[in-house]
């Protein structure tokens, strides 16, 4: 939820850097080129937070509802040809104090009960190979990526469980340093005791991933936590909901040294679609809004925790939609320019989309509104130049590559042939 968003927001401004792809009117037909390349892609999209919608909701991905505000369901999911979906294992470290691991496990629950219920439209995938084919059976792929090390607390068997579940990467940090590896959200907070980076034990949780197979993710982290992880994994990393700083100076997103960093690296950027981190004029007015916001929200939560109520996610997520509503949605245009400029420094083989859905109380770009609109990207990546080739690597090939990558690194270190 786009609460997740407001730790990293720093009170600099930057100019906003532009580049030349066009982006068509959000209304914009998508041209029967650009559908022939969409249907033919497998689409791998690295973070939604629906599942915060399962658990607190009793949301049913299958919901035919017209009315209903959410990114994901198999309806929309299927109208933008989407093949994959990592849903996001997200914490909230306030509320969850103590039973992280807990909160952890019914979330990993919530999507397998997703899958059990629409199994003829959906399964659970653990590999490349199970993406490939729940491709071929016509079916969403459901992965699942932790969003914060604090889920782990503190215990690499926990860890282990974790990817027995069937979890495939884990961010390291969220907006909250833990106790092994530095956040971008915190990390000017002098009341927050930070490492200077990964700690000998976070060095070791890299490590564990890359022996289990489990993608090791740098989204959130500090910047020192970045050059520690790339210095230590033996694995491609990704960035599963990440933009460029170049464009939007969010300490949440990579500077074009790290973008590089990732090529040498072999991993891939995915690129997140929240306005506040593609959008150099949105950030600033949600910095200029975020005093009114934040006292509205603590005076609502304060209301409930003395009427005997709890807060969920849900409750603030619409208190968030109200506040992004007062900000106009950018066009399309800046989450092109974002994929744009990643290609452009990184390289093409080295971007994606990690979009944030249902996790951004509605802050995406003109036309994009749910999964259903991803045809939209395909049509303005082929308007920009792009070929049919490069376009399908963004849409997923590029990760597919990394995760594929992964899983060698993992066999060989098993195998004890690793370097």
């Amino acid at each position: 939820m786009t609460r997740k968003f407001f730790l990293p927001l720093v009170l600099c401004s930057v100019a906003l850097a532009q580049t030349s792809t066009p982006a068509p009117p959000a209304g914009a037909p998508v041209s029967a080129r650009a559908l022939q390349i969409h249907n033919s892609a497998i689409i791998v999209d690295t973070h939604a937070d629906t599942p915060q919608r399962f658990l607190d909701e009793g949301f049913d991905i299958g919901s035919t509802d017209p009315n209903d505000i959410g990114h994901v369901t198999l309806d929309k999911a299927k109208r933008g040809n989407m093949g994959a979906e990592f849903f996001s294992i997200w914490v909230e470290p306030l509320s969850n104090q103590g039973h992280y691991a807990q909160h952890t496990f019914d979330l990993v629950d919530s999507v397998y009960e997703q899958a059990a219920r629409h199994p003829d439209r959906m399964m659970m995938a653990f590999s490349v190979a199970d993406i490939e084919r729940a491709h071929r059976e016509h079916k969403l792929a459901a992965l699942m990526g932790i969003e914060g090390g604090h889920s782990i607390e503190n215990d690499i068997r926990l860890l282990r469980d974790y990817y027995r579940l069937g979890v495939r990467y884990m961010t390291l940090s969220w907006s909250n340093t833990n106790e092994w590896a530095d956040s971008s959200g915190d990390i000017d907070d002098p009341k927050v005791q930070h490492h200077n980076g990964l700690t000998d034990f976070g060095k070791q949780v890299v490590l564990e991933m890359n022996r289990m197979g489990m993608m090791v993710d740098i989204s959130h982290v500090s910047d020192k936590t970045f050059w520690d992880t790339i210095a230590t994994t033996k694995a491609p990393v990704i960035a599963s909901h990440s933009s460029a700083r170049a464009l939007v100076d969010a300490p949440r997103n990579m500077t074009d040294d790290m973008l590089r960093a990732v090529t040498k690296n072999g991993g891939v950027v995915q690129v997140n679609f929240f306005n506040g981190f593609d959008d150099e004029d949105f950030r600033k007015a949600m910095v200029a809004q975020k005093k009114d916001q934040d006292a509205v929200m603590k005076e609502y939560v304060e209301k409930r925790k003395a009427e005997g109520k709890t807060v969920t996610y849900v409750d603030l997520d619409r208190i968030e939609r109200e506040w992004m509503a007062k900000i106009p949605r950018p066009p399309l245009k800046v989450l092109i320019d974002q994929i744009d400029h990643v290609a452009k420094v990184a390289g093409v083989d080295h971007v994606g989309l990690g979009s944030d859905f249902d996790g951004v109380s509605g802050a995406t770009p003109q036309g994009i509104n749910s999964a259903a609109d991803l045809p939209k990207i395909t049509q303005a990546l082929l308007d920009g130049g792009y070929s049919a080739a490069d376009i399908k690597k963004i849409l997923g090939g590029n990760l597919l590559r990394v995760f594929g990558e992964v899983e060698k690194v993992s066999r060989e270190m098993q195998a004890g042939t690793s370097h």
